[in-house]
């Protein structure tokens, strides 16, 4: 027997010694709502601590109330000597100490059984006794399940006493029998308590309605299935239990963000965060704060920098939850991504390198610090950090994305074949996405492959119907393979989601004009585009063209006239007026109808463009203006969203990512004037 008690204590003591190695010798940081006696003052420390193991010892002689989670208020402190719980203390200490003194005293087989029980029901109990270091929960049924072999060893032992040495055969048969039953039926209803979160959580506040965790616990099982109206219930619940548990006051805060009601997350935040505690100069705040307490400002700053006019009072948030914790990675993060808002890219590049000293090995980093040399105009920079991300996530989905797009935009026709291949894993990753399959579309332009572009253009039309740049620049490549009848259709479909696209409306005119000889549609197209912008010299000037089809040679010069008073300097109008004025001059009449042509007038064909790509939160990679022949997609990044930020993102709100494109498109446009040279 003394050999199995040494065998047991060593054990005992070897797994507390390979817990603390594999939590590196640091406790965790635990608050007063987590074990509130580990924080008290003595004597309700000692009180409560050694109150604590007759409630162990209850749960095992009579497991009909059990609990998930037993943290906070569940057991009030003992306070004070004269608590009646003390009682309970008393007659623990007490029973234990008749059985050990009977045990050592009548030595026998029987004391061997006794002691051995005994030893298995305390030692392994010890690590969770708070006798050497304050555990993270007042009571826990998990660490009852070794202790239980001993205790099973004494009801054995004491049936089998019962039952043979006092001749209670029958009596104790019936009883072990209801016993076992009694289990047995507490065990198959206590299985339909863990169907599901909400059902354990649901059962648990039947046991004990002063744990405000398990209203938090419910409410979070309540959002994930988005149900957040009856999760806000719950979790304000939670803050009336315990008005000082910053977490609940954090929920409530993010639930009515996610209600779309601002103004009361933005109150239930600040509520939070006056909980927090105040500065005390020369204390580390990572002893006294739980870390993810530290994210109520993290949500507080997104939640205002929605306001323009508030997003230094943002800054100083995130700038205050690093002081507190500067190891606080998501805070780097989150602040970097404001300031690359705020037109501060320096300082977004310095705040993910200090992310990045924590984390190298993070993928979305790299990412982010792409982006933020996209937006200090170093490309060759931004490419390698975007390779970085791939070497350490090959599939990231954004970095392959952004990163062929930049070497498409970069007009280096040795870096397309790699871009296409990003293209084409991307594609594979998403392929619901039209974007991918738009830049391919725009790749295969480019390498003057057109029948891979028809294919990719069409996919991208196929995959988002009315998908404007796919269609534009599918009705300009029939244009130039010569299929001008093709990309009629095209164009219609175009301007029947877009009455106004003005490129559209040009080149649909051209075509009328040069191939259907129709010069009253191409009259009507160039008229529209007039009354969409008086100001267009390519419009205005191919209306006068038209008339001079029509051979209304005075409404020709007047159109021309006015025409180079919108563009003086443009040398091919002074040639068309000249001609216009030579033939009126000569006196040439022309009947309409006789549909006479003058081939000395060029008809000014269209200049295709690029327009500004949309942009969103996650700053995706803006388009750069290579060529005039091609319009880029106007939402060609708009699966770059936040998510991939590390960890923030909440998938969490659809209002709040339409305001930030919208905000976010703002800010493309003033690059897209800068990277023009306007």
């Amino acid at each position: 027997m003394l050999l199995k008690l040494i065998f047991l204590t060593f054990s005992t003591l070897l797994l507390v010694i390979i817990r603390v190695q594999v939590i590196q010798s640091q406790l965790p940081v635990f608050t007063r709502f987590d074990n509130p006696a580990a924080v008290s003052q003595t004597p309700a420390r000692q009180l409560t601590f050694n109150y604590l193991f007759p409630v162990n010892a209850w749960l095992l002689l009579s497991p009909s109330d059990l609990c998930c989670d037993w943290t906070m208020g569940t057991v009030p402190l003992v306070e004070s000597f004269l608590d009646i719980r003390n009682v309970a203390t008393v007659a623990f200490y007490g029973v234990l100490g008749i059985m050990v003194y009977n045990s050592l005293k009548y030595f026998g087989h029987s004391s061997k059984t006794v002691i051995m029980a005994l030893s298995l029901l305390v030692l392994p109990f010890i690590p969770a006794s708070n006798l050497f270091f304050p555990v993270g929960f007042v009571v826990a049924e998990r660490v009852l399940y070794v202790p239980s072999m001993g205790y099973c060893i004494l009801v054995a032992h004491g049936w089998k006493k019962l039952a043979y040495t006092c001749n209670l055969k029958k009596i104790m048969w019936i009883g072990i029998a209801a016993l076992i039953a009694t289990h047995a039926v507490k065990t198959m209803h206590r299985n339909w308590d863990w169907e599901s979160e909400y059902t354990l959580f649901m059962s648990a506040l039947k046991v004990n309605k002063n744990n405000a965790k398990l209203w938090n616990n419910v409410g979070h099982a309540l959002e994930s299935q988005n149900n957040y109206k009856t999760a806000l219930k719950f979790f304000l619940q939670a803050t009336r239990v315990q008005p000082d548990d910053i977490g609940a006051h954090m929920n409530v805060g993010r639930t009515y963000k996610n209600l779309n009601h601002t103004k009361e997350a933005e109150d239930a935040y600040m509520v939070a965060k006056s909980l927090m505690p105040q500065v005390i100069p020369g204390k580390k705040y990572a002893t006294r704060v739980a870390p993810n307490h530290l994210n109520v400002y993290i949500n507080l700053a997104n939640l205002i920098r929605a306001n323009e006019s508030r997003l230094e009072e943002a800054d100083q948030l995130y700038r205050q939850a690093i002081s507190m914790r500067p190891d606080f990675k998501q805070a780097y993060i989150s602040r970097g991504e404001l300031l690359l808002k705020m037109n501060k890219p320096n300082e977004a590049r310095d705040a993910y390198l200090r992310a990045l000293e924590l984390d190298s090995a993070n993928a979305d980093l790299w990412y982010n610090l792409a982006i933020v040399n996209i937006e200090m105009k170093e490309p060759s920079e931004a490419l390698k950090n975007f390779n970085q991300a791939l070497e350490l996530n090959p599939k990231h989905k954004l970095a392959l994305f952004n990163s062929a797009l930049l070497m498409q935009e970069s007009g280096d026709a040795r870096l397309r074949p790699e871009a296409k291949r990003r293209f084409l894993l991307y594609v594979e990753q998403d392929p619901n996405d039209a974007n991918g399959y738009f830049n391919l579309g725009m790749l295969a332009m480019d390498d003057n492959n057109n029948d891979d572009a028809e294919k990719w253009m069409k996919k991208a039309i196929q995959m988002q119907h009315g998908f404007r740049s796919a269609l534009f620049n599918l009705a300009l490549l029939y244009s130039q393979m010569g299929r001008e009848l093709d990309a009629l259709p095209v164009l219609n479909e175009l301007l029947q989601y877009y009455p106004e696209h003005v490129k559209g409306l040009i080149l649909k005119g051209d075509i009328l004009m040069n191939q259907k000889k129709d010069t009253k549609g191409a009259k009507e197209c160039f008229q529209r585009i007039l009354k969409i912008d008086p100001n267009n010299v390519q419009g205005k000037h191919n209306l006068c063209v038209v008339y001079f089809e029509e051979q209304e040679l005075l409404e020709a010069e007047k159109c021309l006239v006015e025409t180079l008073a919108l563009a003086p300097h443009e040398e091919y109008i002074h040639r068309h007026l000249n001609i216009v004025r030579g033939k009126i001059a000569a006196g040439q009449q022309v009947s309409p109808a006789g549909g006479a042509q003058s081939p000395s007038i060029e008809k000014k064909k269209t200049l295709q463009e690029k327009p500004k790509n949309d942009k969103n939160a996650q700053k995706p990679f803006p388009a750069r203006k290579t060529s005039e022949n091609k319009e880029q997609s106007n939402q060609a990044l708009e699966n770059s969203q936040a998510d991939k930020r590390t960890k923030a993102k909440s998938a969490e709100e659809i209002k709040e990512i339409e305001q930030k494109r919208a905000a976010a498109l703002k800010r493309l446009e003033e690059i897209e004037r800068i990277l023009s040279g306007d």
